[in-house]
């Protein structure tokens, strides 16, 4: 039976919000085409109507994410008068560390990009060009060159304090990593958590 032009498009939809989620949780290789179909209440045969592979939903996942990033942190900036310290504030949280399926794409997937080739590696690395330039306009400096610095040590210290975060069992040392970060990083001093 063919569905409607519509309801494809909203099967499709579907399908790369169920894997924006679950790839986040468990990285792209830890969860099958079976399993993304199933959470998102269809047929495994059904995937191939709408992507040609695991590697092209993947990529079209990864662009979506990395533009969510994006409008996230620009809305973020906008909204602020201290733009660093409400970007770091909203970054080094608590819900970053507790919900990777609903978190930066970056903190969540970056260690296994790292050992892959391809469209996905090349979308990371433009995307991760794309926050050092957001970040250069915020972050203290004389210079664009130093700015520019800055922004690369600012995300480094960011994405690392949540990835180290979600690693340690132990709350108080999460916690440590997240908040420690962000005074550090903090152009108020003050952030509060």
């Amino acid at each position: 039976m063919r569905v409607s032009r519509e309801k494809f498009a909203q099967n499709r939809e579907k399908i790369l919000q169920v894997a924006s989620v679950l790839f986040r949780e468990k990285g792209f290789d830890g969860i099958g085409v079976a399993e993304i179909m199933k959470a998102a209440g269809m047929t495994h045969g059904g995937f191939y109507g709408h992507f040609e592979s695991k590697e092209e939903l993947a990529l079209e996942v990864s662009r979506a994410l990395i533009e969510k990033v994006k409008v996230r942190w620009n809305e973020i900036i906008a909204a602020s008068e201290q733009p660093l310290d409400a970007l770091l504030k909203h970054y080094l949280s608590r819900l970053s560390v507790d919900d990777p399926g609903g978190s930066c794409v970056f903190a969540s997937l970056a260690q296994e990009v790292s050992r892959s080739e391809g469209p996905v590696r090349a979308t990371f690395n433009d995307g991760l060009s794309m926050l050092v330039d957001l970040l250069s306009e915020i972050v203290p400096g004389e210079t664009p060159e130093e700015r520019r610095k800055n922004g690369f040590a600012t995300l480094s210290a960011m994405m690392g304090a949540v990835i180290l975060a979600r690693a340690v069992e132990s709350r108080e040392l999460s916690d440590s990593f997240l908040y420690t970060t962000r005074d550090a990083l903090s152009v108020g001093k003050a952030p509060g958590r």
